[in-house]
């Protein structure tokens, strides 16, 4: 597998799989080298200003629009529909493997939403489980996908070339983007956002400069690779929310060439550089911002993607953990490996949990108490990597979320250890 570096979201990239396979000059030549078809693959609307514009042009052995009807399949994406509204804090333990053989596709299982797949915003939060390799194709009218992979190696076979992505490592697949998903292990689990508003793109930095969090030259992007196949393959769609079928006689994934920055590229968590105080106090988790989608009101995020990594703490007379809150935002969070320094116990590698606007949490009452009285010292919160998909619209649960038994019941007990220490007779 050759990567390269993706460097920015506004520059463009070219790759081409055989010499000279892109035309010089222009985009669409009336005969493009080696026979092949040119198609645009849009990600924004065409008067989109430079800076936001998501395009790429592509070279193919056949075009996309050489396909029969679709169908509606039989079986539809796990979840159902959303459920009732609730303030509650609610938390998950680790979905179960599949027992029968599944692919990525048959994996899925909706569990919270805003916004509804026809909307121009909002987004749609999955986990996945799979145990097979995808000999379908696949591609998700309804929104772009951030993948991330909790346990499980992943090699995804796009339009635009191959990404092998494992746990510590995330891909963004544009929206409308042809792929196979194919297994490097035995089974994989993880999670998806499925962005329904403005790409993702690295969050401005202000302050910090220049430098700092994710840094643009991390992100790389796969090189063309080409699949000239003329046998029977199914092609699935995810359309308003529904799966959508046609039988093709080759493989879509057919680019030889192409140029553009509406591609899919992967980053490595472990490469953000953590930004933290180095005086007094907890600063604001938006310095753990890895990629943002933006909405028209400056500031307020559509999505965004936040880790807590590895790192050091050294704040003097503080309260090292996150402190208790309420916010605006929408939090759902999963984690990857290790354990949640917010948290002793009950949050567990590929579980979730869900605090809504203005929904009161922090730490634990173990953690909390742990907090107050340790002797604070510099020390590395290490082997871990927790995450949150934040957003600033309300996300409901699907009924499937609120009807598993995988659903803590007792969730809220996790704060009622938090003893009452105040005296009025000693400051």
């Amino acid at each position: 597998m050759t990567l390269e570096y993706l460097s920015g979201f506004g520059n463009e990239f070219a790759s081409e799989a055989l010499p000279g396979a892109l035309p010089v000059g222009q985009n669409s030549p009336q005969k493009a080298p080696y026979g092949l078809y040119t198609e645009l693959f849009s990600g924004t609307a065409f008067t989109m200003t430079r800076s936001e514009a998501r395009r790429t042009w592509l070279y193919r052995i056949q075009p996309s629009a050489n396909h029969p009807a679709f169908a509606k399949l039989e079986r539809q994406l796990a979840g159902g529909p959303l459920g009732a509204v609730t303030p509650n804090r609610l938390r998950w333990n680790p979905l179960d493997m599949p027992s029968e053989p599944t692919d990525f596709i048959d994996g899925l299982v909706a569990m919270v939403a805003n916004s509804a797949s026809d909307k121009p915003s909002g987004i749609s939060i999955h986990h996945y489980r799979t145990n097979r390799s995808m000999e379908r194709v696949f591609f998700n009218a309804d929104g772009e996908w951030l993948i991330v992979p909790e346990q499980g190696r992943l090699r995804l076979v796009t339009e635009l070339g191959v990404l092998e992505v494992e746990p510590l490592e995330i891909v963004v697949l544009p929206r409308g983007l042809k792929f196979r998903v194919e297994l490097l292990d035995a089974q994989a689990r993880g999670y998806i956002a499925e962005n329904h508003g403005a790409p993702l793109r690295l969050p401005d930095l202000g302050p910090i400069g220049s430098n700092g969090l994710a840094n643009p030259r991390d992100f790389l992007s796969p090189v063309a690779h080409y699949e000239d196949l003329r046998q029977p393959t199914t092609l699935v769609q995810k359309f308003l929310g529904e799966l959508w079928a046609c039988e093709l006689d080759h493989s879509p994934l057919n680019v030889v060439a192409w140029h553009g920055n509406n591609v899919p590229y992967k980053y490595d968590l472990r490469r953000f550089n953590t930004i933290g105080t180095v005086s007094f106090d907890h600063p604001d988790p938006s310095i753990f911002t890895v990629l943002t989608s933006p909405t028209s009101v400056h500031g307020l995020a559509n999505l965004d993607f936040v880790i807590f990594p590895p790192r050091w703490m050294v704040a003097e007379n503080t309260f090292r953990p996150p402190w208790f809150h309420r916010n605006l935002m929408n939090e759902y969070m999963g984690l990857i490996q290790g354990a949640y320094d917010a948290k002793a116990e009950g949050f567990l590698p590929g579980g979730a949990s869900l605090h809504s606007c203005m929904s009161a949490h922090g730490p634990d009452g173990e953690t909390c108490t742990k907090a107050i009285n340790v002797e604070l010292a510099p020390h590395k919160i290490d082997n871990t990597m927790a995450f949150m998909f934040e957003t600033s619209q309300v996300l409901r649960p699907t009924q499937f979320a609120l009807d598993c038994p995988h659903l803590q019941p007792a969730y809220d007990a996790c704060w009622a250890s938090l003893p009452v220490t105040f005296n009025p007779n000693r400051r």
